[in-house]
């Protein structure tokens, strides 16, 4: 009898517990800040208002089930292309089809206010993030069109860099660089960004450009997909100078997803791999794949093998609270880059899995209060502070 009374006990205290994180998380404000499901919807033909598990890591449905509230769609195209404005309004339509076709489920925002009543109405509120400054070719003029077609951040470079700011790739590989960190029109760019209310966003950016930005920025900014340089020692993560220089300027870094971001061994495994799988990966590319859609067919056919080298959830975790232990709780959050990487965390297998990094913050002992920041509270404060009054 005490037997079964202990078990029954257990069996309780587990449902409560899957209760109350579940609770915890749809209750809270969920903001994912970098999600690249317009470059397979442009690539590729998906439509994400209809199912794309196994297609895509994410699509309307799997996002509500996920509880996520706000998402950022980021648009992306090389540094390279041409026609890059074009392409990021091609992307923009996209997205405007699907909350066109489903009013009741999504609707594009343009302040805080809206995103409220948005979320009040349980419907994901939609924001856009243009991931490379190329995609204004150099025209101030683009840049406020964009603006009112709903892009609420510009992330300053990709790797290709625009002729005024320096990337990440730049700064750590090109020896003869003919200028570091942002020219005189790059400066207007962000002084043209805090003017309207659109956030500056320094991932991929090169050392030089984020402090020539933390300078300059009279707005807080944003880091919407990076990772920490300490623990992972990446060109695209964050160092703790630059960590703590966000944190004093008030502004917000999330979380990048990416294994290679989150996890030191991974490059190695990753390495191994495409070495391994090299004369596919050449043919692959040869008949007319991108390396990114080469890489995720592999990843995909060989699962077997790419499977263990995802790095657990835990790892993840662990970067979210370096910060806080640095900076403190209000300096973080979550940009995912769904569908902009090829492989994930452990249990993060698609969007439905956000609520598992709740589960985690629980297990930590984080209070709900810092929960929520985490999940979405940080970023709404830096938009409304970006916001023009």
């Amino acid at each position: 009898m005490k037997i079964k009374t202990l078990l029954f006990i257990v069996l309780f205290t587990k449902q409560l517990f899957a209760q109350s994180y579940q609770k915890i998380h749809h209750d809270a404000i969920v903001v994912d800040t970098h999600n690249d499901i317009l470059m397979k919807v442009v690539d590729k033909g998906l439509v994400f208002d209809q199912d794309l598990s196994g297609k895509a890591h994410t699509d309307l449905a799997r996002w509500k089930k996920g509880g996520l509230d706000v998402q950022l769609f980021s648009v992306y195209c090389d540094g390279d292309l041409k026609n890059s404005y074009a392409y990021a309004n091609r992307s923009i339509d996209s997205l405007d089809a699907v909350v066109t076709r489903r009013p009741d489920q999504i609707v594009k925002v343009a302040n805080y206010r809206e995103l409220q009543k948005a979320i009040k109405q349980h419907k994901i509120a939609a924001m856009v993030g243009v991931e490379g400054g190329h995609m204004i070719e150099d025209d101030l003029s683009k840049l406020d069109a964009l603006y009112q077609r709903g892009v609420r951040y510009l992330t300053l470079t990709h790797n290709i860099a625009p002729s005024w700011a320096t990337s990440a790739a730049d700064e750590t590989t090109n020896p003869n660089l003919a200028h570091k960190g942002l020219t005189d029109f790059g400066k207007k760019v962000v002084q043209r960004m805090n003017q309207l209310g659109m956030l500056v966003d320094v991932s991929h950016a090169g050392d030089q450009t984020f402090w020539d930005v933390i300078n300059l920025s009279k707005k807080p900014i944003i880091a919407s997909h990076s990772s920490v340089y300490s623990l992972v020692p990446s060109r695209r993560n964050l160092k703790d100078e630059q960590i703590k220089a966000i944190a004093k300027n008030g502004g917000v870094i999330q979380i990048n997803f990416n294994p290679g971001f989150i996890d030191r061994s991974f490059a190695a495994k990753e390495t191994a791999f495409l070495k391994k799988h090299v004369t596919e990966l050449d043919s692959l590319m040869k008949g007319g794949l991108s390396d990114f859609y080469a890489m995720d067919t592999l990843y995909k056919k060989y699962k077997a093998e790419t499977d263990p080298m995802r790095p657990p959830l835990a790892m993840l975790i662990d970067h979210i609270e370096y910060i806080i232990k640095l900076v403190g709780v209000d300096y973080v959050g979550l940009g995912s880059d769904f569908d902009g990487i090829n492989l994930t965390p452990q249990q993060l297998d698609d969007v439905t899995d956000y609520p598992l990094i709740t589960k985690a913050l629980i297990e930590k002992g984080y209070a709900k209060k810092d929960i929520d920041k985490i999940l979405g509270g940080n970023f709404l404060r830096v938009l409304k502070a970006n916001e023009v009054k």
